[in-house]
């Protein structure tokens, strides 16, 4: 059966507006990209909506602020679109990083067997084209100078003749997307690991199933007919710009992040002949791309007209080389101008920053001048997200995943829904209260003082590598009640940071200078989690003024791609603006060391267990 994100029905789609100027108001958020249905601010609230009881007010709000923006002759818009887990959104962006009008819809995600994750490139570019005229309604076409897409790394495999061919053994062609979080290419991803090639050297020493050469083997040696039919593989990305373009250039960003390109050599003969797969060299790699272009730059001349048609955008418009959404979400913020807030990366290069986008599962980004190599996070990719720097990507399969799986699998859960339901909060709002209430004259964080969790329910992505490891918990008692709930819920954020601070300080041992954290992606707006970051890392953490930050990278691309800025960096400082900067509390960093010596202890036990059992 499809799965659809909590909270939302199927073919419809979310509208909404730029904030109103009354303190009442709660702005939809994203549950599609990975965060938990129900969270504060997202489209999964639960209650009274404010933006049905105020549609009106909120029309009016936007219909304002276009014409406030059509008094000034210069004003330029920019539409960005998002391709996440489980939805699609759309946003008009002004030059300035302002959302104007924002839209979603929910995309289908099949799961025929664990660990296989499917989707369909039909379904999804139709979300796109919905949410796009949404935004765009009602707006002087001539303003529109661009558009950019970002989407989830998802391989989508097409014939000769562009159709979908499918992925599993069912047949199913409409189901021609592997997801990004698929693990189904496990042998083979060991049978590349084994060959220890050069090229993975730029994966942190082994590449990850979730990448896209593994599939691709998967495919071959478990679909004969949809192999031996297959034109094209793309990645999602680089699909939405051939499908708006007819161009089939593939972007920087995602050869060089899932396939194994280098930004100086190309492609590397020798390593897909070596993994079997030399017949995609015969062909000069026609079938996973011969034409690379640099993110942002201008893909060929612009909108189809039949894109341009479905989109409701006028023909020709530019189209930006495309980035995977987490890079689009790290442009987006990375780059902010920070003078006056007191932050230590004031005065500083851009290395001094990572940008933690955090949804479905969380990633990384840290760039540096020259290349580092980090054992366990992916990278260094030469100008993969910020040009002319090179970029390390650690991750965390499953955070909003892990923290959504955590609290619905709760026996109290029910209890939970209700009572969020009648206070007309979200659960997770409901949650964080809660914990105010039971933590008495204790910081809330030290309430799991004898509750431990290891977070890889989903494997270990950085700095770890290992898809073997398994979620742990440690100190659970015969208690099942709301208290009992709260506590796991807090002890699993706590996890998430204590996992980001691991990727940290690997990062940081190996060569790069971190001293401030930038957040975006749902979970950014849990306040519990972003303290806990900071808390944790003990590090400062920045929030965007745009909540959809990983839209505003993506209209930067086709910002970019218009000609209206002359860089990427450029745009990235006119257009990434910062909200609220969250310090962290350091009279509370002895109990924080202490979880981490707990939680290194965790992982090291479980190695000791699978060893002690491999024995057998």
């Amino acid at each position: 059966m499809p799965l659809s994100p909590g909270g939302t029905v199927p073919g419809r789609s979310r509208l909404s507006f730029p904030p109103l100027p009354f303190s009442s108001r709660r702005r939809r958020g994203r549950p599609g990209k990975g965060e938990p249905s129900g969270f504060p601010g997202s489209g999964g609230f639960q209650g009274t909506s404010l933006l049905g009881v105020c549609a009106a007010r909120v029309v009016s709000g936007w219909t304002s602020l276009l014409r406030m923006h059509s008094k000034k002759t210069a004003v330029r818009y920019y539409v960005g679109i998002d391709v996440g887990s489980a939805s699609v959104r759309a946003a008009l962006v002004d030059g300035c990083g302002t959302v104007v009008a924002h839209a979603e819809q929910p995309i289908q995600i099949w799961e025929p067997q664990p660990d296989h994750y499917e989707q369909s490139s039909a379904d999804i570019w139709a979300a796109c084209c919905s949410v796009t005229k949404k935004v765009v309604c009602g707006v002087d076409a001539a303003q529109i100078r661009g558009v950019g897409f970002d989407a989830t790394c998802s391989l989508v495999v097409l014939d000769k003749q562009f159709q979908p061919l499918a992925v599993n053994c069912e047949g199913q062609n409409h189901r021609n997307v592997i997801m990004w979080m698929d693990h189904r290419a496990v042998s083979q991803v060991e049978l590349i690991n084994a060959t220890q090639h050069r090229v993975l050297n730029y994966v942190g020493g082994a590449m990850s199933v979730e990448m896209q050469p593994p599939k691709l083997l998967w495919i071959k040696e478990n679909l004969q007919e949809s192999w031996e039919k297959a034109g094209y593989f793309f990645d999602l990305p680089d699909f939405l710009s051939w499908k708006a373009t007819g161009v089939t250039a593939r972007s920087l960003c995602t050869v060089v992040c899932k396939w194994t390109y280098t930004s100086d050599k190309g492609w590397d003969d020798s390593f897909w002949k070596m993994i079997g797969l030399e017949c995609l060299v015969k062909d000069k790699y026609e079938k996973i791309g011969n034409h690379v272009l640099s993110p942002g730059e201008a893909v060929g001349k612009g909108l189809t007209p039949e894109a341009a048609k479905e989109l409701g955008l006028p023909e020709g418009i530019a189209v930006a080389a495309s980035l995977i959404d987490a890079h689009a979400g790290g442009l987006g913020v990375i780059g902010a101008d920070v003078k006056g807030h007191n932050l230590p990366c004031e005065n500083q290069p851009i290395t001094s920053r990572v940008a933690m986008i955090c949804g479905t599962s969380s990633c990384h980004m840290g760039v540096s001048e020259k290349p580092i190599f980090v054992p366990g996070v992916w990278g260094p990719y030469f100008s993969a997200m910020v040009p002319g720097l090179w970029l390390n990507e650690g991750g965390q399969s499953a955070t909003g995943k892990l923290i959504d799986h955590v609290v619905r699998g709760h026996v109290a859960f029910p209890e939970l829904q209700s009572k969020a339901a009648a206070s007309a909060h979200s659960i997770y709002t409901y949650l964080n209260s809660h914990l105010d209430l039971i933590k008495k004259s204790l910081p809330v964080g030290f309430l799991t003082v004898d509750l431990h969790v290891w977070p890889d329910f989903h494997g270990n992505r950085s700095p770890l590598t290992d898809l073997t490891l398994k979620g742990m918990v440690v100190g659970l008692t015969l208690s099942r009640g709301l208290d009992e709930l709260a506590l796991i819920y807090l002890a699993t954020i706590q996890a998430i940071a204590l996992g980001t601070r691991h990727i940290l300080e690997t990062m940081q041992a190996a060569g790069h200078d971190i001293n401030t954290l930038f957040l975006c992606g749902g979970l950014s707006k849990n306040p519990l989690f972003v303290q806990m970051h900071a808390d944790i890392t003990g590090k400062p953490v920045v929030l965007s003024r745009e909540v959809e930050s990983v839209l505003v990278g993506a209209a930067i691309l086709g910002a970019c791609a218009s000609g209206d800025f002359a860089s990427i960096q450029e745009a990235m400082v006119k257009m990434g603006k910062i909200g609220r900067v969250v310090q962290p509390n350091h009279e509370h960093k002895r109990f924080y060391d202490k979880k981490y010596e707990v939680f290194l202890k965790l992982v090291e036990h479980q190695k000791e267990y699978r060893s002690i059992m491999n024995s057998l």
